[in-house]
């Protein structure tokens, strides 16, 4: 492949065709996207087949060889913007060069500003129109006339949406197309729909050039680093937001499914039905009544007992979020699911699963009646371990496999290592899920090892980690 120089931002570094695939695939890997050096490959075979300076058909060959899921398209877009820019400086070269106000000069007009309501005009008729290359080149002329802070130092959306403010032209748009007709019917929903697209298409324009002028200020890598966060199967539970728990809610059944299928096969492995004695005097007909071969029943199918155990004290309220989500999905999958939150104190909080529950409502209801706390309200995993010995000792069962949620920090309180021991004894399988990093185990008031001398302990910070803990388990 060719290897043609890609002219540098004002400020700038120069930097090769190479260069920026090089940039390009290693960010991608470090937003979480799995790019292996064989697919990096595959992606320069396929810029060798079309024609370089079709940037559109640079971002599909690339999209075709480096993106495994549907999840993944929105980051390697914002990358690929960022790496592959559509302009350099203001893009004067793309169309006119917009008006760069002086320093000093007020940065977003008042609403009766004449220049702001010719822009605004403007902004209508593209909207109306559906002109999407016309609009690209529109918020790149007001995010250059209006983007930037009073004293230049850095850009911002919000200063572009306040001058041009699109949603209040909705009903503008509407009355252009409608005309005489009848509100309220479903040609008003159709142009609704329409027009709010294409608002959220400008808006996406604008945040996308924004960040295209802060990467010419501030490098391409820092400004990856900044605006792009990981896919969902790599974001940490602890900056999940409201959204993202109902997006993890759909991806958590099938890996519920998984984990319910692996640790029914563990419990079935090794484990033979009761000898079939017709089927082994049969078989023994062929070897002169020598029975060499012997035949079992197959194990009568059922499914697993689970018990959590999961830590709800602050320090880990978004992995018990977490923790609520897969204890929803685990419900299904098992025979008998019983839940149990702890603090410094421990109480069943099963109860609080009933179906089509939001998971924010159960966490609220959750903290506001479950009697978690002893003392202090702070983690105390010794004496948390204690009052479910005592209250809810009959939960394991040789059945009953054991999961345990919680980052093992007791504020240098006791452990109650024996009591987990025999806990751990009683159940069938026992595992420990941690959302902490490994390198922060052990650290301060952390017990991980301790703890997971006696209940195998995983790293668990994502869906992931939880996915790979999963296949360990066979």
């Amino acid at each position: 492949m060719a290897d043609p120089d890609v002219p540098a931002p004002p400020g700038g570094e120069r930097r090769s065709l190479v260069d920026r695939h090089t940039g390009f695939t290693a960010a991608l890997r470090e937003a979480g996207l799995p790019v292996s050096v064989a697919e990096g490959l595959d992606a320069v075979r396929a810029l060798q087949m079309i024609d370089l300076v079709d940037r559109e058909a640079l971002r599909s060959a690339y999209a075709a060889t480096l993106v495994k899921r549907p999840v993944h398209r929105t980051t390697f877009d914002t990358l690929f913007d960022l790496w592959f820019p559509a302009a350099l400086g203001d893009g004067a070269a793309a169309g006119p060069e917009p008006r760069r106000p002086a320093a000093g000069e007020r940065r977003v007009p008042p609403p009766l500003d004449p220049e702001v309501q010719a822009r605004r005009r403007e902004l209508f008729d593209l909207l109306l129109s559906g002109d999407d290359a016309g609009l690209r080149q529109f918020a790149r002329t007001a995010v250059a006339e209006y983007g930037q802070t009073p004293g230049q130092e850095s850009w911002f959306s919000s200063g572009v949406l306040r001058a041009m403010s699109p949603e209040t032209l909705m009903a503008s748009l509407l009355n252009a197309v409608l005309n005489d007709r009848e509100r309220g019917g479903m040609a008003e929903r159709v142009a609704r729909q329409n027009f709010r697209s294409r608002i959220e298409r400008f808006q996406d324009l604008v945040a996308g050039e924004v960040r295209r002028r802060i990467a010419e200020d501030t490098g391409v890598e820092r400004t990856a680093r900044m605006v792009v966060r990981p896919p969902l199967e790599k974001l940490d539970f602890g900056r999940a937001a409201r959204s993202d728990l109902a997006a993890m809610r759909r991806e958590i059944y099938p890996i519920a499914r998984r984990l319910a299928t692996k640790l029914q096969q563990k419990q079935r492995a090794g484990n033979r039905g009761r000898l079939d004695f017709r089927r082994t005097v049969r078989a023994s007909l062929a070897s002169g009544g020598v029975p060499l071969t012997t035949h079992h029943r197959p194990r009568r199918p059922h499914k697993p007992e689970l018990v959590v155990l999961c830590d709800a004290s602050d320090s880990v309220s978004a992995f018990a979020h977490f923790t609520l989500l897969l204890t929803f999905a685990l419900r299904e999958q098992f025979s008998k699911v019983r839940a149990f939150a702890f603090i410094d104190a421990t109480d069943e909080i099963t109860k609080y699963f009933a179906p089509g529950v939001d998971v924010v409502d159960a966490m609220t209801r959750l903290a506001r009646e479950a009697d978690l706390v002893w003392i202090t309200g702070r983690s105390n995993y010794g004496h948390a371990i204690k009052v479910f010995d005592r209250r809810y000792a009959d939960a394991i069962t040789p059945k009953t496999s054991l999961l345990v949620l919680g980052d093992a920090r007791s504020n240098y309180g006791e452990l109650s290592l024996p009591i987990l021991e025999r806990m751990a004894g009683r159940a069938r399988h026992a595992y420990w899920l941690n959302p902490e990093p490994r390198s922060q185990w052990d650290t301060g008031d952390s017990a991980a090892s301790r703890y997971g001398e006696i209940v195998p302990m995983y790293e668990c910070r994502n869906l992931s980690q939880l996915t790979e803990f999963i296949e360990e388990l066979a």
